[in-house]
């Protein structure tokens, strides 16, 4: 379907849901830069496959020309230039499937990949009362002088994933470049990581684990830092060693990320 935002048709994609009853879960999936809402399903398709189990409905939309309108100051996209509406967007989405399917409109979701991941992040900093929780994989929040969007600053639930050896979402932090134009300068993962748990109040250490290496073969391993406590929005890193820009194979992270999700439904 499509809704009509400022002039322009943006459309998004999902699967009709079996809900099982009117307080369904909504989770958005967000393609990186230059994808598609249809492209993005195969990775998410073992949760799909359990969507009408878990109570979930699944969307998945198209960035304006193939490209979201982030936080990312220095973005050459159309979606950028244009300073595409994004907010109102999502928020137009959420009140679709609130009227359409009676969703829960305090069980929303995102999941985002490379550019979805700053997608992502952007809904967690200018719209948190619209979503629970999010979890960006392989995205880095923009360094502080190339980050364009107004930050609310209210602790939400974030999971990251990021690989160690990522040539266009630096580990470190650094440049982005896509498509041979730079897009700027992106904030370390841990420096990212500390960013959502010391809005959500956390001063400690987290809590640090080593995951079992399931495929030995693909040379990497993932490290799982957490900070939780009861009354609390959980903050997640998933540290993927020798990870690049690409999904880890010892962990589904759309399976990860209901999981996590669910977690924070409980967490009052």
């Amino acid at each position: 379907d499509s809704l009509l935002i400022d002039g322009n048709f943006r459309s998004f994609h999902y699967n009709k849901p079996a809900l099982t009853n009117s307080n369904a879960s909504l989770v958005f999936v967000l393609h990186g830069s230059g994808g598609s809402g249809k492209g993005i399903m195969k990775g998410a398709a073992k949760l799909e496959a359990i969507s009408a189990s878990e109570n979930l409905l699944m969307v998945y939309p198209d960035g304006y020309k193939n490209f979201w309108n982030e936080c990312r100051r220095m973005a050459t996209s159309e979606a950028n230039a244009k300073n595409i509406d994004e907010n109102a967007f999502f928020s137009q989405m959420i009140d679709y499937f609130v009227k359409k399917y009676q969703v829960n409109p305090g069980r929303i979701f995102a999941i985002g990949t490379s550019g979805g991941g700053h997608m992502a992040y952007k809904l967690a900093l200018t719209m948190p009362e619209k979503l629970k929780a999010i979890s960006a994989i392989i995205a880095n929040l923009p360094d502080s002088g190339y980050l364009d969007c107004p930050e609310k600053k209210v602790p939400v639930a974030v999971m990251i994933t990021n690989g160690t050896s990522d040539g266009v979402n630096p580990y470190t932090g650094g440049d982005i470049t896509i498509s041979g134009a730079f897009w700027g300068k992106v904030r370390s993962t841990d420096q990212t990581f500390q960013y959502w748990a010391n809005l959500a109040g956390y001063r400690e250490k987290p809590k640090g684990e080593n995951l079992p290496d399931i495929d030995p073969g693909d040379g990497k391993t993932i490290e799982k830092y957490s900070y939780s406590e009861k009354g609390k929005p959980e903050v997640v890193l998933f540290k993927v060693n020798n990870g690049k820009h690409d999904y880890p194979n010892d962990i589904d992270v759309y399976l990860e990320s209901w999981s996590f999700f669910k977690r924070q439904m409980e967490n009052r």
